[in-house]
């Protein structure tokens, strides 16, 4: 009765703070600041940046310790126990994993304190000396997590490094930081084995799988690595423990590696202070942050997005279950038929998503209601439609008694998707179309937190606050950053613009990071100290500021080519106008300097093209061959064209050829990153043959 009672009140208070805010409140304000002249905002609740939310604590191995012990016996970190691992094989011959999991085992916080000092101990037990570097290469999991905190407890530098990275960025990587130590999975000692041969410092290998990949057995024949189990370490520093060395808020926590958009990956050198002062700032701007809260936990953690979120969660006393995208939901490719995904068993409050994940859901409802039909349907787009007018429009029906009857007969089941009971989403890692933004607000019935920030600001810089409604935006300047517009007169954004201020976007502010490592070309490039010690770093992204403060990201330098007569297309905004479009899963808009016109790389969605091509009655051997088919690229196309124009697109952005792909982009096959942005010199490339046929068609 009591969650009820607060299902009801929550929302109201929500809509007498959104009147409030459409009546001038401001979110950011102007500041005076040094360094290059350009247009600056603060957030208005804070005078000067916030460095720690936590008296006396000034490291994430403090905020960790403290946390632990405030929080003792609560659950922390949970992990669901496997049942079953099987194959089944697709009428086309394919072999699928598919995973019966169960219920979600725990460790409470002074249970994971004891591991996360047993495995400090380990490591000091194994010969790693505070001075060398521990790489974690592994997906997210609990593991990962008690290494990160351990390492931490012997000031011990932690490279991350994507689980899906190539061999040539992982050997780069590994390298380049001279890491001594690498803890891994299962999955990754087989790529670790496969590059054996050009690893110039790797001594130690720890396991986090009991269990080993079939051509490890060779590894110390040819290589002079030990091999340690997790668990063995665990025991090895249990019986041998260790006084902790604890670092300072200036020692380098993390040297993060970016998933590499362009060319090789670049080390990211992180202080404990620049990720405190993130971490201290968003918890000023989530609402209600508190113990009864559950996170749910599977994005990469060698994400800053993650690990900062991560942190937070554990530092307010919040239970963090770990799952993966391909076991999130009871459909996910990788759960048994009949059993239950992360989602539906661990039943989440919070969850941290990127673009790509949210679009994925609003595809996954759309293609379902679809499929329905009938009934269902109709009732389903009157109800989006009311819901859609009221939270534009009437607060009564925004939050009144035909809120609470579209709930009951529609969106509880869409709820139920990721188990009910989320109350808070956190966006960030790429833009968020409006249209999925809004479509997730209202199908959740939770409010959307879009941040803007890059792995060198520590996922710092802006957020949107709760009652802000407005979609396209990306929120007021953090409480730990200051942003600032500069002009770039090439691109014609001026921060002396009359409607708006817009410019380059620089962050600057206690979450801004060391820099590059061992790239101090690049450093200086795109670092800058000013005369008053503040640190900024200049983005490449273009945006403008809104009356209240509030930041929208409308460009980006690398992304805007000039075309053969003098018009400029910037196709990263091309690509979020057009990719709400219900055939496209993934675009790469391309322009060439010597054409009047833009192309674009097509990934097409299967299931609702396939649906497309059975109501017209269109035969077909497979998908490949159905995207081949000029009706099919046709449809695709005018939908495309559909969707730009809905976004009043000029006529030169509207890409004026497409290429369909039946199969997708993913990390693994380079074309994406771990955060599913495009890597666009990749795609370029794998593709160039494709789009110059565009061009000469």
């Amino acid at each position: 009765m009591g969650a009820y009672i607060v299902g009801v009140l929550v929302p109201l208070v929500i809509t007498l703070l959104f009147r409030s805010s459409k009546n001038g409140k401001k979110r950011g304000v102007p500041v005076v600041v040094g360094g290059e002249p350009g247009y600056a905002i603060r957030n208005s609740r804070f005078e000067s940046p916030v460095e720690t939310a936590w008296e006396g604590i000034t490291t994430l191995a403090e905020l960790f310790e403290q946390a632990c012990k405030q929080h003792f016996d609560k659950r922390l970190l949970g992990t669901r126990k496997l049942i079953s691992r099987e194959i089944e094989t697709s009428e086309d011959g394919r072999s699928f994993e598919k995973l019966h999991l169960g219920d979600y085992e725990w460790l409470t916080y002074g249970q994971a304190f004891e591991a996360v000092c047993n495995f400090a101990s380990g490591l000091a037990q194994l010969g790693h000396r505070r001075e060398e570097r521990v790489a974690i290469f592994a997906d997210t999991r609990e593991e990962w997590f008690i290494a990160l905190q351990g390492c931490f407890r012997r000031n011990v530098t932690v490279v991350t490094i994507y689980a899906s990275l190539g061999e040539e960025a992982l050997c780069h990587s590994l390298n380049e930081t001279e890491v001594t130590t690498v803890i891994c999975g299962q999955k990754e000692l087989k790529k670790l084995v496969d590059i054996s041969g050009q690893l110039d410092t790797v001594k130690r290998i720890i396991s986090m799988d009991d269990e080993l990949p079939s051509n490890s057995a060779s590894v110390s024949d040819s290589v002079s690595w030990t091999l340690t189990s997790f668990s063995d370490v665990l025991r090895l520093g249990q019986g041998h423990p260790v006084e902790p060395e604890l670092p300072l808020a200036s020692d380098i926590a993390v040297i993060m590696y970016t998933s590499g958009s362009t060319g090789l990956p670049k080390g990211v050198m992180m202080t404990h202070g620049n990720v405190l002062a993130t971490g201290s700032a968003v918890m000023t701007i989530v609402p209600g942050l508190g113990s009864k809260d559950v996170y749910m936990a599977y994005l990469p953690l060698a994400h800053i997005l993650e690990l900062a979120a991560e942190n937070i969660m554990a530092a307010i006393g919040i239970s963090i279950g770990y799952g993966s995208p391909l076991t999130l939901t009871d459909t996910s490719n990788k759960i048994k038929k009949g059993t239950k995904g992360d989602a539906s068993v661990l039943k989440p409050t919070l969850m941290a998503c990127v673009p790509a994940i949210l679009d994925r859901v609003r595809d996954g409802v759309h293609k379902k209601v679809d499929a329905t039909g009938g009934l269902a349907k109709k009732l389903f787009n009157l109800a989006y439609a009311r819901r859609l007018s009221a939270v534009n429009g009437s607060w009564l029906g925004a939050w009144g008694l035909e809120r609470l009857l579209w709930n009951f007969l529609v969106f509880r089941k869409i709820r139920a998707i990721l188990g009910g009971r989320i109350r808070f989403v956190l966006s960030g890692g790429a833009p968020l179309s409006g249209d999925t933004q809004r479509f997730i607000n209202i199908c959740l019935g939770a409010p959307i937190g879009q941040g803007y920030g890059l792995t060198e600001t520590c996922a710092g810089g802006t957020f949107s606050e709760e009652d802000d409604t407005s979609v396209g935006r990306v929120g007021a300047p953090l409480p730990c950053s200051y942003i600032k517009l500069i002009d770039w007169p090439e691109g014609g954004y001026l921060t002396s613009d009359s409607s708006m201020p817009r410019g380059e976007i620089i962050i600057g502010g206690p979450n801004v990071t060391v820099g590059y490592f061992k790239n101090e070309e690049k450093t200086r490039e795109v670092y800058k100290v000013d005369e008053k010690g503040m640190r900024w770093f200049y983005t490449g992204d273009i945006g403008q500021f809104h009356a209240d403060g509030c930041l929208e990201i409308i460009d980006r330098k690398k992304d805007i080519v000039k075309l053969q007569h003098g018009e400029y297309v910037s196709l990263g905004k091309v690509e979020a106008a057009v990719i709400v479009s219900p055939y496209i899963d993934n675009i790469m808009v391309h322009a060439d300097p010597f054409h009047s016109y833009c192309v674009a790389l097509v990934v097409a969605s299967q299931a609702t093209i396939e649906d497309w091509a059975s109501k017209k009655g269109i035969k077909y051997a497979d998908f490949s061959d159905l995207c081949q088919k000029e009706e099919t690229v046709k449809e695709v196309h005018n939908s495309l064209i559909k969707a730009a124009k809905a976004a009043r697109l000029e006529k030169f952005e509207i890409p004026a050829k497409i290429k369909l792909l039946s199969e997708p982009w993913t990390p693994e096959s380079g074309l994406v990153t771990a955060a599913l942005k495009i890597k666009r010199e990749s795609i370029r490339k794998a593709f160039s043959e494709d789009l110059a046929k565009l061009y000469s068609s």
